[in-house]
């Protein structure tokens, strides 16, 4: 009976392979659980939550542009976000995401997005 070469450099790389090196430990930086059967649970959560960032982000900056416009044309920052839409700086306010508000502050102009 004859082995080839090929055959048996392949299995001693498999054996060489399946032992535990406890020299170095391991670094994950995961912070999910890991597993196989939670993967598609944690996928869906991280694109809700990265979803949420964004339509964040884009509420407040197309809202903060406005402001500035306000500011530039009348002098002063608006006394609340509907003043923007009644002097036709934005056409409607955008929605807050859901579990969140917008939170402006008439004195220095700044909006956030603010959990409720």
């Amino acid at each position: 009976m004859k082995i080839s070469f090929p055959f048996l450099l392949a299995a001693t790389l498999v054996f060489a392979g399946c032992g535990k090196n406890s020299s170095t430990p391991a670094q994950t930086t995961n912070t999910t659980s890991g597993s196989v059967l939670t993967a598609p649970v944690d996928y869906l959560g991280a694109v809700g939550r990265a979803q949420q960032s964004a339509v964040k982000t884009v509420d407040t900056a197309s809202i903060n542009q406005a402001i500035q416009m306000f500011q530039v044309d009348k002098g002063r920052n608006p006394k609340d976000l509907k003043e923007l839409v009644d002097e036709g700086f934005m056409p409607r306010l955008p929605d807050a995401p859901y579990g969140y508000k917008l939170s402006y502050d008439a004195t220095s102009g700044v909006v956030k997005v603010v959990k409720q």
